[in-house]
């Protein structure tokens, strides 16, 4: 029910910070919990953080806990994951996703962006 577009992802060293943005298409943006997960080659895709439609509730997960903050511009339409502290393990494709309610379980999450490769060096 809604387009996402994830966009901000990069090649840094360990310990800096990169900001990723998802864009969404639509009027409904504010009715979606938005959340990130993300795919290591290899690896299935994994929950990072979630955020309610008021952006008044969060859930992180634990690798990314202290770390990373997310936080939403309904006006604007987008979602942000303000990633610090880098770390080579946070090297992955990021991706955006909307749901109708609170939840980690990426079957829950009707739309999904494309993916945006973020890639952390020692």
């Amino acid at each position: 029910q809604v387009l996402l577009v994830e966009s901000g992802g990069g090649l840094v060293q360990a310990g800096s910070s990169l900001r990723l943005s998802c864009a969404a298409s639509g009027r409904t943006f504010s009715s979606y919990a938005m959340g990130w997960f993300r795919q290591a080659p290899g690896k299935e895709r994994e929950f990072v953080v979630v955020i309610s439609w008021s952006g008044g509730t969060t859930y992180f997960a634990d690798s990314v806990k202290g770390r990373f903050t997310i936080s939403r511009d309904n006006a604007k339409n987008t979602v942000y994951l303000q990633m610090n502290s880098l770390k080579p393990e946070d090297t992955a494709v990021y991706y955006c996703a909307a749901s109708s309610r609170l939840s980690n379980r990426k079957a829950d999450f009707g739309s999904w962006g494309q993916g945006t490769q973020v890639t952390v060096s020692s």
